[in-house]
């Protein structure tokens, strides 16, 4: 071996000891070469090539190869290749590293270090540019402690830092909000030197020119307007290359108007995880007593990840007996959680008047409904569904399955129908809205008119002698509700008592119609049905659409659905502005009467019976 080979040989080798004791260490530090072309290593190509093909150690050349194989920091193109700059930056990175793996985290703070280091992966520190990080979800679902772990952990390595914390609440505190957060950025990055700033405008100009120069790490928690974003964080040319600033509110539109688009979603608790957050509060160790294992998977399932919640719960029944656990429990099925709601509710109280409509729509009456037959629904009520649900996704409030299903989390749901039932818990014939069973029989049954109620979801189980006298109550209870706009029944049978009347009184204002199976051939004489815009009757007995032949012109219908049915007629005439019609099934239809043209404005690609 010639005196290069000798020395590139304990080159290779000291690459490889790199490269274990990065290894070992768990750090995501790439391993870093002083050489003129470092794709020799990894090629084996010139002198490294003889000294590879040379040593006779197969165990230790092939660690050799391991080692060269991990991509790594090329000093020619790190720090202008001035080799005492790369230094610095590698004892920097290793800093960083030692410190994020020997820092703990509370103890309280189940799953949060997997959390972090996503987040911290995801700012990519080595990069020198300007980055916003976005990380949205619904109240307490711990985005400011998540951020707040992030930002103990790296602040260290930023020339200046600030962690601006509930920028949604305190800027609605006072008209020179803004102004004193703005203040708060300089006081915090320049080293506690005070600003008195004399308008927003002038506190963007000033924090332009004086953090340009610096590289900070920004924390801007619990943002939810864009005129907050644009007076802390207005541009990236704010600030300078290697800076990262991170956004956390719960409506992704105002990331994606500020340009943001690096965004995450927090991750809920996993059911091991809520477990031992729990544990820790309620008994103060990782797992429950072996008596209280069932009750806290109760617990739990009620929480459905939210940590918020198991904390205020593990905290409350810290030191309970089983029998007070049990009684806790039960109370939660008719009485939530304040602390959560009041956290929750902070997302709906924020919303425009017509977006709160078709939330609490969605909450009480329309969770599990596919989104297209949702936005028919809701359309046909009056509102611009299609905005209206984007605009609840964005603030976290709903989602969308990838099978195009409409979900939302339990307490947002609770949190919905609580707004609901709230000011007159025992009255319901004041709600807006109807879904529970007993409410609406006891509404029924009282044969009372009410202006108040606007919606009714309810199901009809046959085969349940208890749910036998709901034919009876549902006989006269729909014509008392004037202002009834939503109607939704879910019946699994067609055979209702002779003569029991159901759905004869069916009120006027109905916008939308959808009922399974319903029992009569025909609509009622009674029903003017002036403001229907969707008809749903499927799997029913109907016939003709109206009693005894009655020509009535439905001029605002535009959705119609008798699939499954046993419809003998049908006259387009009377639909002037029908847009979709579905007969799947309808094998014995005998007369099908439409205008000449009139077949190319439906969309559906039922019309074959």
């Amino acid at each position: 071996m010639n005196l290069t080979s000798y020395k590139l040989f304990f080159q290779a080798n000291g690459i490889m000891l790199t490269y274990m004791w990065i290894h070992n260490l768990g750090l995501l530090l790439p391993p870093t070469t002083l050489l003129k072309d470092p794709s020799e290593v990894r090629k084996q190509l010139g002198p490294f090539g003889e000294a590879f093909s040379i040593h006779n150690n197969e165990g230790e050349v092939e660690k050799w190869r391991e080692a060269s194989n991990l991509a790594g920091w090329d000093l020619r193109n790190t720090a202008d290749g001035h080799e005492a700059k790369v230094i610095n930056k590698i004892v920097k990175k290793i800093s960083l590293e030692l410190r994020f793996n020997n820092l703990e985290v509370d103890r309280k703070l189940i799953g949060m270090e997997s959390r972090v280091k996503d987040i911290v992966s995801l700012m990519e520190m080595g990069i020198e540019d300007v980055r916003l990080i976005g990380i949205k979800g619904i109240g307490g679902g711990e985005k400011t402690t998540l951020v707040r772990a992030v930002f103990d952990k790296i602040c260290f390595s930023f020339e200046g830092k600030s962690f601006v914390e509930n920028v949604r609440e305190v800027s609605k505190s006072s008209m020179f909000a803004l102004r004193s957060l703005q203040e708060q950025i300089l006081f915090n990055v320049l080293n506690n030197r005070s600003y008195t700033i004399g308008s927003v405008h002038e506190g963007e100009s000033v924090i332009r020119k004086m953090l340009c120069s610096k590289k900070v790490l920004l924390i801007l928690d619990d943002v939810d307007h864009l005129d907050q974003l644009e007076a802390l964080a207005g541009g990236l040319d704010w600030f300078k290359p290697g800076s990262r600033i991170i956004i956390t509110t719960r409506d992704e539109q105002v990331l994606v108007a500020h340009g943001v688009t690096c965004i995450r979603d927090v991750n809920l608790l996993s059911q091991d995880e809520a477990i031992c957050l729990l544990s820790r509060y309620a008994f103060g160790r990782d797992i429950p007593d072996q008596s209280y294992k069932e009750l806290s998977l109760k617990v739990v399932h009620y929480a459905a990840g939210l940590p918020l919640t198991i904390r205020v719960l593990g905290s409350f029944l810290c030191g309970q007996n089983e029998l007070e656990w049990e009684d806790a429990i039960e109370r939660l099925k008719t009485i939530p959680l304040k602390e959560t709601l009041e956290k929750l509710e902070l997302s709906y109280t924020g919303l425009e008047d017509d977006y709160k409509e078709i939330f609490l729509d969605v909450a009480c009456l329309l969770k599990g409904w596919k989104k297209d037959k949702a936005i028919r629904a809701l359309e046909s009520c009056g509102f611009r569904a299609r905005n209206g649900l984007r605009v609840l996704e964005q603030k976290s409030l709903i989602t969308i399955s990838p099978d195009m299903e409409l979900g939302m989390h339990d307490h947002i749901e609770e949190m919905g129908r609580n707004i609901v039932r709230r000011s007159d818990p025992n009255e319901p014939i004041r709600h807006s809205r109807l879904w529970i069973r007993g409410e609406i029989e006891d509404v029924f049954a009282k044969g009372l008119v009410t202006e108040a109620t606007r919606a009714i979801s309810i199901q009809i189980n046959s085969s349940s002698d208890k749910e036998r006298p709901c034919y009876e109550i549902l006989t006269k209870g729909f014509g008392n509700m004037k202002n009834l706009r939503f109607l939704h029944v879910d019946s699994d049978t067609r055979d209702w008592p002779v003569n029991i009347g159901v759905g004869k009184n069916l009120p006027n204002a109905l916008r939308f119609l959808s009922w399974r199976r319903f029992p009569h051939c025909s609509l009622p004489k009674a029903f003017q049905a002036n403001n229907l815009v969707s008809l749903q009757i499927s799997s029913s007995i109907i016939i003709q659409l109206w009693e005894d032949g009655e020509r009535k012109v439905l001029k605002n219908l535009k959705f119609l659905d008798f699939s499954y049915s046993h419809l003998r007629t049908l006259d387009c005439g009377l639909l002037p502005n029908l847009e979709k019609l579905n007969l799947t099934n309808c094998c014995h239809l005998v007369e099908f009467h439409a205008p000449i043209g009139s077949l190319t404005r439906y969309t559906s690609n039922a019309l074959q019976p």
